[in-house]
């Protein structure tokens, strides 16, 4: 069994702290989708407080490094060869909703490689960690991906595209599901990025596809699926932290659902 290092520790703790105020303000959110006003504003605030307590602990913990946020933004630190990346409430909507599916994102990027990362699943207490040379954990259960080879036999996790994005968008989604819904065992979608890879990592998942990501959305689940033994790249070949577009799975799976979603975007029209 491997252990984290005690930077790994101070990113587990950080993510664990977070992750006790959301619980307890989702017990709230619960409570409040009956009433007239909803819960828009109060979510709001728990993705505030949760960010402010994890930016306190890493700061007290690595003074000097630097950090990219959902809320904040880009913090610059003193040290520039270590920041963290960070997303305090991945799955916002389901938060929103009072659905249990939500969790805290946190990973450290060293010398502009991704190093170490945290997915915290609150509702389910499970905390995904993954260090370079390390391997990817559950707890102390180490994580490897599926070992499944064929699409037909594999099931794959997705995001869909919501209100207010552009036209194209929405049809090039649509034309990545007519390309792989025929060949697939399953698709889901559960609304958290950050989940969906760790559960890659995990083998619950056989791969995981989505555009218009944010990077605090997929660092640490990069992490996890590259020392679980999986691949991740960009959709179209760029990267998936600038461009915000991803595809992973496991090294069988992973070129098979590549070129299907490529040849699927040959059909769409230019989303730029």
């Amino acid at each position: 069994m491997s252990k984290p290092s005690a930077l790994g520790n101070v990113i587990i703790e950080a993510a664990r702290k977070a992750g006790r105020s959301l619980a307890r303000d989702f017990g709230e959110v619960e409570y409040l989708q009956v009433s007239k006003k909803g819960p828009g504003d109060f979510v709001s605030n728990a993705d505030h407080r949760a960010e402010e307590i994890i930016y306190e602990s890493l700061t007290k913990a690595r003074p000097g490094y630097g950090f990219v946020m959902e809320e904040r933004g880009v913090v610059e630190g003193s040290d520039k060869s270590n920041r963290f990346i960070v997303d305090p409430l991945d799955g916002t909507l389901n938060f929103l909703h009072g659905q249990p599916h939500y969790a805290v994102s946190i990973a450290l990027e060293r010398e502009g490689k991704l190093y170490s990362g945290v997915v915290y699943d609150v509702a389910r207490n499970e905390i995904f960690w993954g260090e370079t040379g390390r391997g990817a954990w559950l707890d102390q259960r180490k994580l490897r991906v599926a070992g499944r080879s064929k699409m037909e036999t594999s099931v794959f996790a997705t995001g869909t595209p919501w209100v207010g994005k552009a036209d194209g968008v929405h049809t090039q989604f649509a034309a990545e599901i007519a390309a792989m819904t025929p060949v697939v065992a399953g698709i889901r979608r559960h609304g958290s990025a950050a989940l969906d890879l760790a559960w890659v990592a995990a083998g619950r998942f056989d791969g995981f596809w989505e555009r218009g990501l944010k990077p605090w959305d997929i660092a640490a689940g990069m992490i996890l699926v590259r020392e679980a033994g999986g691949l991740t790249t960009e959709i179209d070949g760029g990267d998936p932290l600038v461009t915000g577009s991803i595809v992973s799975a496991n090294e069988a799976l992973h070129g098979q659902l590549e070129r299907r979603l490529r040849k699927a975007g040959a059909f769409t029209p230019n989303v730029d």
